[in-house]
């Protein structure tokens, strides 16, 4: 809080909150790596991907970036049980596990961690991995 004069207003410091692993050294590179992701799936893709993720991280919970419904995040089933999948263009999502013991909403208020799996592509039933 600042005071200057009779005016006095507060500052939101903009920090992550939510903390992001990633599933192997190989996510992780592409992840912190702006132009080797731009390689692997474009300029555009790689921009709103940083800013679907941004988002992500600059939430206070889990569950909170999920009331957000930023990215229209949805839980997957199959292989990726226990994963969501959030939009980044047309058929690509992002693939993020909530590191926490269960999926119910109580739970999920308190989640702060995440692990990235990687980005996929949806096309016809099929699922092609962009970055894992």
């Amino acid at each position: 809080m600042y005071n200057i004069g009779k005016v006095t207003f507060w500052v939101r410091m903009v920090v992550d909150i939510i903390d992001v692993s990633y599933v192997n050294q190989k996510v992780r590179l592409c992840f912190t790596n702006y132009d080797i992701m731009k390689r692997k799936i474009g300029n555009n893709e790689t921009r709103a991907l940083k800013m679907r993720l941004d988002q992500i991280t600059a939430a206070i919970s889990f569950d909170e970036y999920l009331a957000l419904n930023l990215g229209k995040p949805h839980l997957l089933t199959g292989d990726l049980l226990n994963c969501y999948g959030i939009s980044i263009t047309g058929n690509i999502r992002l693939i993020i596990k909530p590191l926490c013991t269960n999926h119910a909403p109580e739970t999920l208020k308190k989640c702060t961690k995440i692990e990235v799996k990687g980005v996929v592509k949806y096309h016809e039933g099929k699922k092609e991995w962009l970055i894992s």
